[in-house]
């Protein structure tokens, strides 16, 4: 299984994501059961943050992780660019540690930017990470400008990990901020690896022939081949959500999933790499 190392800890690089899961009652048992299915299938690392849902994803995984041991799950939650001032940071962070059951978040990320100062903020978030509260912290939505911008600020450089919308469908960030962060040594988080999500972008990619061609050669789902394409680099943790326990294993699965050269360059000729910079996508 694929691994990377995460804010100074080894993770599997498929993880699970909570996007517009906790708040629906109707789908409460299968969100629980998927994201247990989930960690039970090997995943460690458990994304969420607190404007999911207003909290309901929180709590949803704060519920589903209580039969773990909560040293075995990479916890990762984000506060909201209005929330992320010294003044009222820690509280938020508190709100999202008693929704979440725990006294400390393995990563804590700046939502996406807003108003505040930006050098505010990472004061802020370094200053946490001298608290125990989080043992370390990233940010979210983060482009180009806004990684170099943060990595001149006196803290910036205790960045952990950058999470973006990142598929093959939306590769972008391929043309600089990818580069620029492996050489930094800065952990990509992508999220809605197979679409779907972001600003309700319509995919064609689980349907396409070519991919349907080369998850055929691997025995597998288009949803698990566009999982194991995101992280194939040994740098990135992919993130898929879903509230079905058996897709949720067969995306964790997606981790073991090795992609040959053939297999790269045929899905490069139908979903080609930038050749120039593109505006970052998401939210």
């Amino acid at each position: 299984m694929k691994q990377l190392d995460i804010a100074g800890q080894r993770v599997p690089a498929v993880g699970i994501g909570t996007w517009h899961m906790g708040s629906d009652a109707a789908r409460h048992d299968d969100e629980l059961a998927a994201i247990r299915a989930g960690i039970e299938a090997g995943a460690r690392a458990v994304d969420t943050a607190e404007t999911y849902g207003t909290g309901d994803s929180e709590r949803l995984v704060g519920e589903a992780l209580r039969p773990f041991e909560r040293g075995d799950i990479f916890l990762i939650s984000k506060v909201r660019p209005e929330n992320a001032s010294k003044a009222v940071m820690e509280q938020h962070l508190d709100d999202s540690l008693k929704r979440l059951g725990t006294d400390y978040l393995d990563l804590y990320l700046y939502h996406w930017r807003g108003s505040i100062p930006l050098e505010e903020t990472v004061a802020e978030l370094d200053r946490l990470r001298t608290t125990g509260k989080i043992r370390a912290w990233g940010v979210s939505n983060f482009d180009i400008p806004d990684m170099r911008e943060l990595v001149g600020l006196p803290a910036g450089g205790n960045v952990a990990a950058n999470e973006d919308l990142y598929n093959i469908e939306a590769r972008g960030i391929e043309y600089d901020l990818l580069p620029w962060q492996r050489e930094r040594h800065i952990p990509l988080i992508a999220y809605s690896p197979v679409g779907g999500l972001a600003n309700d972008l319509k995919t064609s990619m689980l349907t396409d022939p070519v991919v349907r061609e080369v998850a055929a050669g691997h025995g597998v789902s288009t949803y698990e081949l566009m999982v194991a394409w995101a992280a194939r680099d040994g740098n990135t943790l992919a993130i898929p959500q879903t509230s079905n326990a058996e897709h949720m294993r067969g995306n964790i699965a997606a981790a073991g999933i090795e992609l040959s050269d053939e297999d790269l360059a045929a899905l490069d000729r139908r979903y080609p790499a930038p050749t120039h910079h593109v505006p970052l996508a998401g939210d």
